[in-house]
Formats: structure tokens, sequence, C-alpha cells
């Protein structure tokens, strides 16, 4: 049934590529995987092979993926995304010497794949266990760690009818989960080599407070204001906050608005909502940013310092059902953060609900409510803001689980 799921699966890619751009790019790299990796493979080196999902899981796996890089440095490194949101962005990460989209995980394909690649180790990040691909590195004996997983007990893993994706998942040497109830899932499952080692993306923000994440122009458009960034916004969460920012926002309360879709639609979309002074990160200029109460930012990778200008953070994803956003990035540095209220698939969230200084709204009188009292209260906001600093700090630690298990296994 697996087998012939996949079949159906890149059937169905391929009929809707024709109509969407994002998965027409996926459908047209997988078809040059194979020459990529044959082309960039050095026969002389071993390999090491590194797959991530998405972006997110770039990410997560970033500080693991780093300190790989420097202990094997004579070892090629291979990055798989499944996703064109993770290969796009990232197809020129100096992490890899290898970027290619993972081949859709047919039996062939995944014989080809790993007979191209011999990775010494292979390592996955949180979830996208595709089961030929693992089954056939288990035969060939070549080691696999599956590092930042969280399980839920309505997975397939965990079903009677989901054997080969729970043979799949056994395959790996070792896992390493976030929390106690992914290791309690896989034991009844009969899966013991499981370490709590939590979550990397506590490693990983971290390291951004070891940066500079000084940007001139946010500089100059806070000024000396109160700021809320609004990170990852879509639709849904837009629909909520856009009413509180234009009978909020002023010289002395500024918001900085940064969606998930960067498109011209989505962000026409939002500007032509805005009564009040604002500005576009295309088009901006000293003047027009200075004499701005909101700051819509129309491109990537600047999200993770612009938190870093934050007394209140907003992350979005779930107000609507699309999948909270990362909220250890502003979290880190410090500030409360507001989400929505469909977190529940994020165990990060919860634990950070009831112990730092997360807060959930339900709708805009919640919201409203919850910022008006963080702007008037700066004890509260201090409060809340040094509870998630600390939790982070004392979350760290997952890397150092991963390395040592590595160096154990001297593969």
């Amino acid at each position: 049934m697996y087998d012939i799921g996949i079949y159906l699966f890149s059937f169905v890619l391929r009929v809707l590529s024709v109509f969407n751009p994002k998965i027409k790019k996926g459908v047209k790299g997988r078809k040059e995987t194979f020459a990529r990796l044959a082309a960039q493979l050095d026969n002389t080196k071993s390999s090491i092979w590194f797959h991530c999902a998405s972006l997110g899981e770039y990410e997560q796996g970033l500080p693991v993926f780093e300190h790989i890089r420097d202990t094997y440095p004579d070892h090629h490194i291979v990055l798989s995304f499944f996703s064109p949101s993770g290969y796009e962005i990232r197809k020129n990460t100096p992490i890899a010497d290898t970027v290619v989209y993972l081949p859709i995980d047919t039996k062939a394909n995944a014989k080809r794949f790993v007979d191209l690649i011999q990775p010494a180790l292979t390592v996955f990040v949180k979830y996208d266990i595709w089961s030929n691909l693992l089954l056939y590195l288990h035969q060939c004996n070549l080691p696999a760690i599956l590092i930042s997983a969280a399980f839920r007990k309505n997975q397939l893993f965990f079903k009677p009818y989901g054997n080969k994706q729970k043979s799949a998942l056994k395959t790996f040497d070792h896992i390493f989960v976030q929390n106690e109830d992914s290791k309690g899932l896989l034991y009844t499952i009969g899966y013991t080599a499981v370490t709590v080692s939590g979550d990397t993306r506590f490693d990983r923000v971290s390291n951004q407070l070891k940066q500079d994440n000084t940007i001139d122009f946010i500089t100059a458009f806070k000024g000396d204001s109160l700021c809320i960034v609004i990170g990852s916004s879509w639709q849904e969460d837009e629909a909520i906050l856009l009413p509180y920012i234009n009978k909020h926002a002023s010289a002395n309360l500024k918001f900085i608005i940064a969606p998930h879709e960067i498109n011209k639609t989505h962000i026409n979309d939002i500007t032509s909502k805005l009564t009040v002074d604002h500005t576009v990160f295309s088009s901006k200029d000293q003047r027009a940013i200075e004499g701005s109460n909101v700051f819509v930012v129309d491109t990537i990778g600047l999200l993770s310092k612009i938190y870093s200008y934050a007394d209140i953070a907003y992350v979005g994803g779930a107000m609507g059902t699309t999948g909270l956003h990362n909220i250890l990035e502003p979290a880190v540095f410090g500030c409360p953060v507001i989400i929505g209220k469909n977190h529940h698939k994020f165990p990060e969230a919860q634990q950070m609900i009831d112990k730092a200084g997360i807060i959930s709204v339900n709708d805009q009188k919640d919201l409203e409510q919850q910022l008006n009292d963080l702007i008037t209260s700066s004890e509260r906001r201090e409060n809340l803001g040094s509870r998630n600093a600390l939790f982070i700090g004392k979350s760290k630690g997952a890397v150092n689980s991963v390395m040592n298990f590595l160096e154990e296994i001297n593969f």
C-alpha cells in the first residue's frame, strides 16, 4: 500500500505542478537530482547525508550540521530537501558540498540515491520518514539517526496498519527526541534506542545572541518607541492584528510586520488595509522610515535579527491551521511572545505557556486585552520576557547529546 501510495503521490504532484509554481519547482528539481549527484560527488571522500523536509527543519538541524561539518571536515556533505521552500533558500548553503531535492521514495529511486552517495552517516531532522530510503540504508548497513523528533500517538508509526512506516522508523540506529512523551510512544512499538535530548532549535536560537543583530534602517525606524514585531503572519493573524494597528500605531508605538508569504498580492493586501503611516522594505527611503509608524518587510532573511528590536512579539500561524512558526526566535531576546489558539501540535508552545512568557489568544478581543496590558505594564513585559530567555537558556544541550553519540559509535 505504501508503494502504491508513493506512485499516486508522484502522479498528483506532476498534475498539480501545472497549476502551482512552487510544486513545479520541486518536480523539475527532482529530475535533476541524480545528474547533480553524479557530477558533484567526490569519490575520494566519504559522504555524510543530511535530510530536511523544508526550511524549518534545516534551521532546526543546523547546529548539529555545523558541528558535524567542523568535526568531519574531510567528508563530502550532501544536503537534501523535499520542499522547494527549503531548497530554493538554502541551495547555496556553505554547510553542504552538494544540495539536491530528495527523489520520490520509490524502491528504484531509493537504491539509486543511496548507491550514489553511500553515506557513512545519515541524519534526518524531526520527521519526513521515507520508508524505502531508510529500509535500503539499513539493508546496506549504513548508519542513520533522527534528531529533534517529536511524535504523536495518531501518527502511522503507532497504528496497526502502519507496519512499513514502523519498520522504517526502527531502522534508525538512534533517535533523539524532544520530550518524554515521544520516548514513551517509541517504547510502545518496542524501540528503545532513544534519548530525550530536547530540541536543537534551542541551541540554534541561542547562537543568534552571539551575532551582530543590528539593522541600521530598523534602528532608525524604531528610535525610542515601543516596538511590536509581528513575524510569519498569515491572513488569519492579520485579520485580528491590522485593526489593532490602525487604532493604536503612533510615534510612540510602532509595528513591524514580516508576513510568511511575501508575494506582491499578499503585501498589497496588507498595505491596502493599513490606514496609518507605513512603509514597505522594497520601497524604503530614510525619510519614509523615520516618518512611518508601521514597517512592512517584504523580503526574507531578516526576521531573526528584527526580533532583537521587539519589546513584544507576535508569531503567526496558530490563529489559523497552517501551523505555528518559530516562537523561540523572538523569545531568546527576552521579550513576551503572543501566539494564536491552535498550538497544540507544538509541545514547546504549551511548555512555554505554562513555564515561560508565551501568551495564547483566542480572538481579536483577547489580543487587544493582552496587548494593552503588555504595553502599559513594563513590569509584566520584563517578567515574561526574562522567563522566556531563562527557559531557552535551560533547554540548550541537544547538540552535545548528538555529538557525544557520534563520538561513541565512531562511524
